[in-house]
């Protein structure tokens, strides 16, 4: 399958709803997004920990209430045409995600390895039964103890262990914490360890390829998920 990683963000600014709905569009199967908390509490959408990369403010998310972070403009620093575009609680998405039309896989990475987040899989997993989207959701994080905690609260729901680079203890980590597979740059699918969780029938979903040949050979080698920046191209060479 091919994932919208944060939305369509090659041309759109990402982790915003412009991104996803033009992923949506653009006939993907899935789109990747990164969760936060904010001061009070929110599960907001953004990858930095730092506002400064992709706003127009500066600081910690966790810093900021969200009456405070939705006045940010979140679409500038990519085009100044996106200048209406801002941090969208998860909420949001998941309402988009129950309308008509919308069916897509969505990878929620909850970013609580630089910060802990107490209480996060807690809401998440909430949101997810209020929206009633439980097949339709992967929950990943860096954090393997993240991971763990999910599958201790929810024993059914499809999780992703995140690795950087070739990590030779993935597969057993990804097993001692219930993963359901692991998230993967290349690299890690090419060496040893990637053949053997391939052969191990243990889910591999690969990030960020941006090359078509390459997400071709990945998909030919056996990965389940490629992520792209661009999926609109990828969705398009696909079929």
């Amino acid at each position: 399958m091919i994932f919208a990683h944060r939305g369509l963000s090659g041309r759109f600014p990402e982790n915003t709803m412009l991104a996803f709905e033009a992923a949506r569009k653009a006939g993907v199967h899935g789109i990747e997004l990164d969760v936060q908390l904010s001061k009070d509490g929110e599960l907001v959408i953004i990858h930095d920990e730092k506002i400064n990369r992709t706003t127009d403010g500066t600081g910690f998310i966790r810093d900021f209430k969200y009456k405070d972070i939705v006045q940010f403009d979140a679409g500038s620093w990519f085009n100044t045409e996106f200048n209406h575009a801002r941090i969208p609680r998860l909420e949001e998405v998941f309402q988009w995600a129950k309308e008509e039309n919308n069916e897509l896989v969505i990878n929620v990475e909850l970013k609580n390895d630089v910060f802990r987040y107490d209480g996060m899989e807690e809401k998440v997993l909430t949101l997810i039964e209020q929206y009633d989207l439980r097949d339709r959701i992967i929950l990943s994080s860096f954090n393997p103890e993240s991971v763990k905690r999910i599958r201790t609260l929810d024993n059914e729901i499809n999780t992703g262990y995140l690795i950087l680079g070739i990590h030779a203890n993935a597969i057993k980590v990804a097993r001692n914490i219930g993963a359901d597979a692991i998230h993967c740059q290349k690299e890690f699918v090419q060496s040893i360890h990637g053949i053997q969780a391939i052969e191990n029938k243990i889910p591999l979903r690969t990030y960020t390829i941006n090359r078509w040949s390459d997400a071709q050979s990945l998909l030919n080698q056996g990965v389940e998920v490629v992520m792209t920046d661009f999926c609109d191209e990828f969705v398009s060479n696909y079929q």
